[in-house]
């Protein structure tokens, strides 16, 4: 065998290698004044709003699935493009809740307090997380409670996935209220509403708002078409919880999913949830974010076993080590 033929072999070899081998993304974070901004791939994922001006809670805002395209509203909302309801109530991804110990911590009318990173933002190949000290501080100034909220970004074979997972405590007793307007939300991108075509979908075959409001399901996705793909966002909630989620679905892009609201979801007797001091309350979620090749659908059911399996990966991330009593 020749020099030459050893050349051809590994020219024929370098032609062949971007087809086959592909690279792995890097999740990668950088710092503003009041944000992170979160990217995959150097490409914008989501900014992580924890001090603006007029939106007392932290949130996730111009979120975006694989290939860049928008997820949810944007925020603010622009006149002629988006419904411009609830601007301050809704700003992307969120947590948030009508009654915690008496505040309301849905409508801006108390304020959770970014106190400190409990973990830095890291990146690295396919993930990259952080985690955060809150505090939830009632109009009167009497703090309610103390949240360390974790929050990781996986690039999954379904989109991407925004793991959440919140942990409260106090060194008094406080409870969490009977309200619909309460739980992980996400208002989604005007062109996927289903007023404006889009369409809604639970884990147990129901379709649209009206079959969906007030039922409780593993997971709900709202996505619709853009540029010719389906693009959207599943909400799923951990088996973990205290309690399943019921969903608070509307036609106009919000969904939430609320594990509090058993009076105001079912007409029943209204129950709080109450924490005592030295015990810990967790809550966790998956987001799911995606953009499908034209001409197919996401693969939901595989995408919520794929979020069930992560769950039960404590390894996953160091995070977990972190101290959840008070700070």
């Amino acid at each position: 065998m020749t020099a030459e033929y050893f050349g051809a072999c590994i020219v024929t070899m370098c032609l062949l290698l971007p087809a086959t081998v592909r690279a792995e993304p890097a999740v990668t974070f950088a710092h503003e004044q009041g944000k992170i901004i979160v990217k995959i791939a150097e490409a914008p994922v989501a900014v992580y709003c924890y001090a603006d001006p007029e939106i007392l809670r932290p949130f996730f805002a111009s979120v975006r699935a694989p290939g860049g395209v928008q997820v949810t509203r944007n925020h603010p909302p622009i006149e002629g493009k988006d419904l411009t309801d609830h601007p301050q109530n809704h700003p992307g991804i969120f947590l948030a809740f009508g009654d915690l110990g008496g505040g309301d911590f849905w409508r801006n009318r108390s304020r959770v307090v970014h106190e400190s990173f409990a973990v830095q933002p890291k990146g690295g190949l396919n993930k990259g997380s952080f985690a955060v000290r809150n505090r939830y501080d009632r109009q009167d100034g009497t703090t309610v409670s103390h949240e360390l909220g974790r929050y990781q970004f996986l690039v999954r074979p379904s989109g991407y996935l925004l793991l959440w997972d919140s942990t409260f405590s106090a060194d008094k007793e406080f409870s969490f209220g009977d309200q619909e307007e309460m739980g992980l939300g996400v208002r989604v991108a005007s062109p996927i509403t289903v007023k404006a075509g889009g369409a809604m979908l639970d884990s147990k075959g129901r379709v649209g708002p009206q079959q969906i409001w007030g039922q409780t399901a593993n997971w709900c996705d709202s996505s619709g078409m853009i540029d010719g793909r389906r693009v959207g966002v599943t909400l799923m909630a951990a088996p973990t919880n205290f309690r399943p989620s019921w969903l608070h679905a509307r036609d106009y892009g919000l969904l939430v999913a609320n594990p509090f609201g058993r009076k105001a979801f079912t007409g029943g007797e209204p129950s709080r949830v109450v924490v005592r001091p030295g015990e810990t309350f967790q809550l966790r979620y998956g987001v799911l974010l995606h953009a499908d090749p034209i001409g197919s659908s996401p693969d939901l059911k595989a995408a919520y076993n794929d979020f069930l399996d992560l769950l039960a990966k404590p390894s996953l991330s160091s995070q977990r080590t972190i101290e959840t009593r008070l700070p």
